[in-house]
């Protein structure tokens, strides 16, 4: 693999260390918010302290008020429901808001997940056989997190009587809008186009309570859910998102919910709560269910009252997420033997495949293969009949929808995003679809576009990362999609003692830059050959407890000789 370039934003002009902003924030702080477009005081005010009366109305989304008309006559029939979503974190979490404001209703609600081995995604003929075959066969059916490109399965509902509100915030399928009662997407309007599922679902549960109100319903309560759903499924914190994220991060560490509490202490989470908490550990453990064919083990977890039903379900979704993780581990390991042993391992993607290798694990494999090797890569999981599903993930420069249309003819299906995206094939064309890959890559590529870069925001001096400056840093949290998290650099950094290793592959280092030093972890360098001191060293910085003392955390993100 090439080196990795490092690229240092240029400081914003019009923002000098002697000039003062709000609240006199510091200097780099100053910084990485003119980077973000915040110079404006009213914009930087409603960015940095967000506030739910803020929120918009809820029916300025598209067929909101036809969804609530219509629930609210369901409420008042007592119309059997059920409640259909997906596999995954926003699916699940936005079953458990819809499924329990409905029930507060007054509603006996149904909840159904597919099973995504067996069933697949969205509203398949096989979920909707089992779904439609339980002991009382609704009249209303209630997507979440899927529906919006299910018009013909809509179409043949609608024949048999039974009527269907989307909410949703996928895109819409060749037909256009669906034939339901109500499409409550944003994706179909013209704004809010950036929330996940949850997000919609919450919106929902704002415009139903809105018009009708419940006694001893809080609104608030639905945001850890909202939250976690929103960081999961890495749609962009921003606006709205960035508000409700912002804010139901705030409520997890006392959450209500003891599903998310059992988590929590799983986990082993201490109290304080951020986004990448959320995003690497609670929600895989809450995906793993899903990946492992078990989504109900989740839906329970997160809809029980009982804390012992919850304490259950979440060891239950522990184990589910060590198994998903020893899969991964020996599909990794396996995909690296037949690269080493040269299969394509010249070529500038990565498409392998085996009949040995779990689905529901393709996508996280292929997102480590392409970091370890910086090229796009597939990886598949091929079933007896020699049909494969896979799952790619990308590098910067090479958009996956675009390869796919032009390698169409040796997929059977294919779609996503530029970044991952998902293949269907037979196992015999493996070899044809790596070839037209490669082959797209390096006629629309060069070598210079495809080399790894690393974004670096601002430069930062050792003495700068103090709890003092923490504290105004992470007024900048959420981090994530829309919002990534600072990359900082130091230049000049010696090592003080030896690296130490520790398990899973991390080093421990005792950085010194001029006189102050700093404890920092590089995580997943145990491998790694390092240059000799001294280092420019890029990284990135969080809040760390640990045996009730507070410290700042310093993450290694790369290290090059000193220039």
């Amino acid at each position: 693999m090439q080196e990795t370039e490092w690229i240092v934003a240029e400081v914003p002009e019009g923002v000098s260390s002697g000039s003062h902003g709000r609240d006199d924030l510091p200097f780099i702080l100053r910084i990485l918010l003119a980077q973000r477009g915040f110079t404006d005081a009213g914009h930087l005010e409603a960015f940095l302290r967000p506030r739910l009366r803020d929120l918009s109305n809820p029916f300025e989304l598209p067929d909101m008020d036809l969804a609530v008309r219509r629930i609210l006559q369901a409420v008042d029939s007592g119309e059997p429901t059920c409640v259909f979503g997906d596999y995954d974190v926003d699916g699940i979490t936005s079953v458990t808001i819809l499924a329990e404001l409905l029930s507060a209703y007054g509603l006996e609600i149904q909840t159904f997940i597919p099973i995504r081995g067996q069933e697949g995604y969205g509203l398949s003929d096989l979920a909707m056989e089992r779904c439609l075959g339980s002991a009382q066969r609704p009249s209303l059916l209630i997507t979440v997190d899927c529906g919006t490109a299910s018009g013909e399965q809509i179409q043949k509902l609608a024949a048999q009587g039974i009527e269907v509100i989307v909410v949703d915030h996928h895109e819409s399928g060749p037909g256009g809008r669906p034939p339901a009662v109500a499409v409550v997407n944003p994706k179909l309007g013209d704004a809010y186009g950036y929330l996940c599922s949850a997000g919609v679902v919450f919106k929902l549960a704002h415009a139903l309570l809105k018009t009708r109100q419940i006694e001893g319903v809080d609104l608030k309560e639905l945001l850890d859910l909202v939250a976690v759903a929103t960081v999961a499924d890495i749609v962009p914190l921003v606006d709205e998102n960035r508000l409700l994220v912002r804010h139901g991060l705030q409520r997890l560490p006392r959450t209500t919910n003891p599903g998310l509490s059992a988590l929590m202490e799983v986990s082993g989470m201490n109290g304080y709560v951020s986004s990448s908490d959320v995003g690497f550990r609670i929600g895989p453990r809450i995906n793993a269910a899903g990946r492992m064919d078990a989504p109900e083990d989740a839906l329970t977890a997160l809809m029980t009252d009982s804390g012992e039903v919850a304490a259950e379900m979440a060891e239950q979704l522990d184990e589910h997420n060590r198994r998903r993780q020893k899969h991964e581990k020996q599909m990794q390991g396996e995909a690296l033997e037949v690269l080493s042993n040269g299969a394509g391992s010249e070529a500038p993607v990565i498409v392998v495949g085996s009949r040995r290798w779990h689905p529901g694990v393709v996508g996280i494999v292929a997102s480590r293969l392409m970091r370890a090797y910086h090229k796009p890569a597939f990886v598949i999981a091929f079933g007896e009949d020699g049909l494969g599903k896979g799952s790619g993930r990308s590098i910067e420069g090479v958009s996956l929808v675009r390869a796919i249309d032009a390698c169409g003819m040796f997929l059977e299906s294919g779609g996503g995003h530029h970044m991952a995206a998902g293949i269907s094939l037979y196992e015999d064309r493996m070899d044809e679809f790596r070839q037209a890959f490669g082959n797209y890559v390096l006629q629309t590529t060069t070598a210079e576009d495809r080399r790894p870069r690393l974004h670096i925001d601002v430069e930062v001096p050792f003495e700068e990362l103090s709890l003092d400056f923490l504290a105004s840093y992470e007024l900048l949290q959420p981090f994530g999609s829309g919002n990534p998290q600072p990359v900082f650099m130091s230049r000049d950094v010696w090592l003080t003692e030896s690296p130490r290793h520790l398990k899973n592959q991390h080093l421990k280092l005792s950085l010194r830059q001029g006189l102050v030093e700093r404890d920092a972890i590089f995580f997943g360098a145990g491998d790694r050959e390092l240059p000799d001191p001294p280092w420019d060293v890029a990284f990135t910085i969080d809040r760390n407890f640990f045996r009730g003392r507070l410290s700042l955390q310093v993450s290694v993100k790369d290290i090059r000789r000193a220039e």
